[in-house]
């Protein structure tokens, strides 16, 4: 596993010396975009738009419009701004982690110590295991500030990227019903069916199934030499009665399939 990004975690006085991984990896198929006309591979190219010359990406620099000038920035510059910011995962608060809404929440990342930050690395572990809580802090990545929680796994600390309070959307346009239109009978028949399906949380059970059925679907192709196979077509079938409390009946006497 390489490192996306290498600094410190900043726990009051104490700092953590630390590289970052990325946490995930993509589940779904890996395909390219090609010319209907003979399956060339479709390139998207960096051109500059004086010369229509393709620029290489080692040519490539980032610059500001200030006053119709380019002002030209280097990965010098942007450390200037703030050299500590860019190198230093700095929590400022300690929450407990249930309180965090998981709407909040983008990209998770590991946290693994340096040699010389091994006993910091695992003191902050497992007094976030002990307390409960969750550190949240600000750092720099790809030139771009942001937000991040700090909670642990196992014996990993993982660092999840947060959204900001002002890129939550409002639901104050959302056509939501009032509590008023749910009947009593049927909230309780619908606590039993919740109560009927409820199980342990176990991740591992749930497979990302798509890929799979796509490169079945692939594969068959590819051995009918390009013919297309058939195709089931989803059928919606709409309820016999519209009276929920009959649904909420009829779903209780249903057994529980099991997740594949």
């Amino acid at each position: 596993m390489r490192p996306i990004w290498t600094g410190a975690i900043g726990f009051g006085l104490v700092n953590i010396p630390v590289k970052l991984y990325s946490a995930t990896q993509a589940s779904e198929l890996d395909l390219d975009m090609l010319d209907k006309k003979d399956h060339a591979h479709i390139k998207f190219l960096r051109v500059n738009e004086k010369t229509g010359k393709e620029v290489e990406w080692k040519n490539i620099v980032k610059g500001y419009d200030l006053n119709g000038k380019y002002i030209v920035l280097d990965e010098s510059d942007f450390e200037k701004a703030n050299a500590v910011k860019t190198k230093t995962i700095e929590i400022t608060d300690f929450v407990m982690e249930k309180e965090i809404d998981s709407m909040y929440f983008e990209t998770p990342y590991y946290l693994a110590p340096e040699k010389s930050g091994v006993r910091a690395y695992a003191l902050l572990r497992d007094a976030l295991q002990k307390s409960g809580k969750a550190g949240i802090a600000s750092f720099v990545m790809r030139n771009k500030e942001g937000l991040a929680m700090l909670r642990t796994s196992g014996d990993v600390i993982i660092l999840n990227r947060l959204r900001f309070a002002q890129e939550i959307r409002d639901t104050d346009e959302l056509p939501l019903p009032a509590k008023s239109t749910v009947k009593p009978a049927e909230l309780k028949m619908a606590l039993s069916l919740i109560d009927q399906l409820t199980g342990k949380f176990n991740i591992k059970k749930y497979k990302d199934t798509y890929s799979d059925q796509l490169l079945k679907t692939i594969r068959a192709k590819a051995k009918s030499k390009g013919k297309a196979a058939p195709v089931t077509h989803m059928k919606v079938v709409h309820s016999k009665t519209k009276d929920l409390m009959e649904q909420l009946k009829a779903s209780l006497g249903t057994k529980r399939k099991k997740v594949s």
